[in-house]
Parts: structure tokens; C-alpha cells; sequence
């Protein structure tokens, strides 16, 4: 009964999908067999991002031991996932926006790293003194790039750490691209926090 409808179809489309259905069977036995044949040595590795973030976590775990922070990795605090968890400071560093905004209102201090950040800038971020590593180096004097920093803040040269983090992370609700800013806009102010940050009073 199966066998009369089939026959009325064109030969061209009974051969196509009979090459089909041959062809995922190789290519699935290709990969079953491959697999059994030449496991891979990290299972792992199989789901971890080739986007930089292996590169990313090196350096700040670099960073953070060369300047003796002890730390955790990939923390659970109030329910978000933290790349990194200072827990003698109870400070979070993380790649993530969503984590950033997620504790904000918690009293964990969190510092929101971008991609393209220097590795370099981290201390200057932290709400505590940094004794940084050999071969980085600080800012000059006071310049006109210091002053439109404070400008971009929204805050006088005077202004305190605790007042540039309070007008930071008010600007940056805004100005991050998750919450209908541009990239260009949130690394300016991630620019101008990381100056006037250094030469807070």
C-alpha cells in the first residue's frame, strides 16, 4: 500500500532523499567513530568561549596574585555568578553587565571590567589601596585631561572616591550599551572614572 504512492513520485526526489538519508548516516558515523577513536583529552574545553575570556581570567588572576588579593573564582554571590570574588574585601570583579547591575544594590563593591580594558587599570578601580605591580605605571601631574574627566563625571576637581564612584555608577545605568548606550559613550566614562578615580582627593 506504501509502495504505490512512492512510485508515483518523481525518481529525481525518491534519489534525493534516499542520498540524503545515506549521507547522515555517514557523517553521523564519521563523527561517533572519530570521537571513540581520537577522544579529546578535556571534555571540558568542548563548551568554554573562544571569545578572549580564557585570555581575560588569565590576566586578572595574573594581576590579582602579583599584587597578593586573595580571591575566587566564578563565585556565587546573591545569586549571580562573579568571574572573581575578593572575599577579605568583598569585592566582585566581573566581565558581565547584568552581574554589575544585578548587586548593585548589595554591599559587595563591584568592579565591571570591559574587554578591551588594560589589565593594568584594575587597581586603580578597586576601592582599595594598590601597591602596583613592578612595571606599571601612574599618571603625571595634574592635566586638562584630569579636569574633563571630572567634567564627564559631572563633578568638581575636588570631588572624593566616594562621590566619582556614586556619579560612575549613576552615569553608567545610562551610558553602558545593555541599557541604550553606545560603546563609545561607556568606555569614555569608564575612561574618565579610571581618571578622576586616580586623582581623587
Amino acid at each position: 500500500m506504501l509502495i504505490e504512492p512512492l512510485t508515483s513520485l518523481p525518481g529525481w526526489l525518491v534519489l534525493g532523499v534516499g542520498l540524503g538519508a545515506v549521507a547522515s548516516v555517514v557523517v553521523g558515523a564519521v563523527f561517533y567513530f572519530g570521537d571513540r577513536l581520537f577522544p579529546a583529552t578535556d571534555h571540558g574545553d568542548h563548551y568554554r568561549r573562544v571569545d578572549g575570556t580564557l585570555r581575560r581570567h588569565a590576566e586578572v588572576r595574573s594581576y590579582l596574585n602579583a599584587i597578593g588579593e586573595g580571591f575566587v573564582e566564578n563565585a556565587d554571590i546573591d545569586g549571580f555568578t562573579a568571574a572573581f570574588y575578593l572575599p577579605d574585601r568583598d569585592v566582585v570583579v566581573t566581565f558581565d553587565p547584568r552581574v554589575f547591575f544585578g548587586l548593585e544594590a548589595a554591599a559587595t563593591y563591584v568592579v565591571l571590567c570591559e574587554d578591551e580594558m588594560p589589565i593594568g587599570q584594575l587597581g586603580r578601580r578597586l576601592p582599595f589601596e594598590v601597591d602596583e605591580p613592578a612595571g606599571s605605571q601612574r599618571r603625571g601631574p595634574v592635566d586638562r585631561s584630569v579636569t574633563s574627566a571630572f567634567d564627564e563625571l559631572g563633578l568638581d576637581a575636588g570631588a572624593t572616591e566616594d562621590e566619582i564612584r556614586s556619579a560612575y555608577r549613576s552615569l553608567a545605568k545610562e551610558a553602558h550599551p545593555d541599557r541604550g548606550g553606545t560603546e563609545a559613550e561607556f568606555k569614555q566614562l569608564q575612561d574618565a572614572y579610571t581618571t578622576a578615580k586616580e586623582y581623587a582627593d
